[in-house]
């Protein structure tokens, strides 16, 4: 009688043979899902000329998405308010008008209180590391005040100042009596806390009223300044790191959620950190690099100001901070932690402004 047979109980041993065939399924699995994948062409919307920095940087994000998405999330990019109006573009990402937007939250005063504590003036020194500790900072406030979307980063310019047709501006008092198109809300609750007149308008527009007359000066970063032809309507420019403007961009929560795992993951490796400096430095650049091509322009006069008259201006401040703590506060964020924290970024990344700069507390 032949003994019964012994069968071994567990796992087969792994061969090479299988190792390579569980490779093989497993690439052809991964190569199956990429080919399920929908596709989608992703309307990204800005406002500002085709010819900005920003543009390039919105192309380069959309090459990026596309190549690692292999090709199953396309992207175009929709310049110069083709789209909707500056002032819109958070709502058009809510509404699905655009999948992504670039977005200016200090255009629509109250809305967005937090992220307006990257506003305050002779807070934020350069827009490289500005860019990075706010894109941090905020990550953790952006669910809660921009719910409506889905927050993909955050970064601000290279700090601007003002640039006037009629007179130098020495000292918080020279703004008694102006019209002045402020660059955001922040500036224009300083505007009005100074006696000036905020005058509102997008970007495009600033040239125009200026040439009007329907306002005497503009807050604006360098660079811009020529490149929107602001500087056919202007003289005087004052040399100094007044404030930032920040930017963010977001995404429509629809087209996002009809994504598959892949998909979102290719998104979420496209809305970090890293690609903040991405999009801002290109732009960081160009900003500063408008001083020097003012200082060369006929005509112009790019001036600077004392230790005391910017003392002044820091003096001035105290009262913007409290208002910032203010909004922060009514919705729901306690800017004493909000703004402790923010400085710890900026000064981790060196983008805070300079000790000799920072005459006053925020809070």
């Amino acid at each position: 009688m032949h003994p019964a047979p012994h069968f071994r109980r567990g796992p087969l041993p792994a061969t090479a043979a299988g190792v390579a065939l569980l490779a093989a399924l497993n690439s052809m699995t991964s190569a199956q899902e990429r080919t399920n994948d929908k596709t989608f062409e992703l309307k990204i919307s800005h406002w500002v000329p085709p010819s900005h920095p920003l543009q390039k940087a919105l192309e380069d994000w959309g090459a990026s998405v596309e190549k690692d998405s292999n090709g199953t999330i396309k992207y175009k990019v929709y310049p110069a308010q083709q789209l909707g109006k500056a002032f819109d573009h958070y709502d058009m990402a809510r509404d699905g008008i655009a999948d992504l937007t670039y977005i200016n939250p200090g255009y629509q005063p109250g809305r967005f209180p937090v992220i307006a504590a990257g506003e305050l003036p002779f807070l934020i020194a350069n827009a490289k590391g500005g860019s990075q500790a706010l894109d941090v900072w905020y990550r953790k406030y952006a669910d809660r005040e921009m719910k409506d979307v889905k927050f993909c980063l955050a970064f601000v310019h290279d700090p601007g100042s003002f640039h006037s047709k009629t007179k130098k501006i020495m000292v918080p008092d020279d703004i008694k009596g102006m019209k002045i198109r402020p660059a955001h809300a922040t500036m224009a609750t300083f505007m009005t806390q100074l006696g000036g007149t905020n005058v509102q308008s997008s970007a495009p527009e600033v040239r125009d009223i200026l040439e009007r007359g329907v306002a005497d000066a503009v807050t604006f970063p360098w660079g811009s300044i020529v490149l929107f032809g602001i500087d056919k309507v202007t003289k005087y420019h004052m040399e100094v790191p007044l404030y930032v403007t920040t930017f963010v961009l977001v995404f429509n929560k629809t087209i996002y959620d009809q994504m598959s795992a892949s998909q979102k993951k290719v998104i979420d490796g496209h809305c970090t950190n890293d690609w903040a400096l991405k999009v801002a430095a290109p732009w960081a650049d160009f900003e500063h690099d408008g001083i020097a091509k003012l200082m060369a322009e006929a005509g112009h006069e790019v001036y600077t100001i004392s230790d005391e008259q910017t003392a002044l201006w820091h003096k001035a401040g105290e009262l913007l901070a409290k208002s910032w703590a203010d909004g922060a506060r009514r919705a729901g964020i306690d800017p004493d932690v909000a703004m402790k924290e923010l400085k710890a970024q900026l000064a981790k990344l060196k983008a805070a402004a300079a000790v000799g700069l920072v005459a006053w507390s925020p809070l």
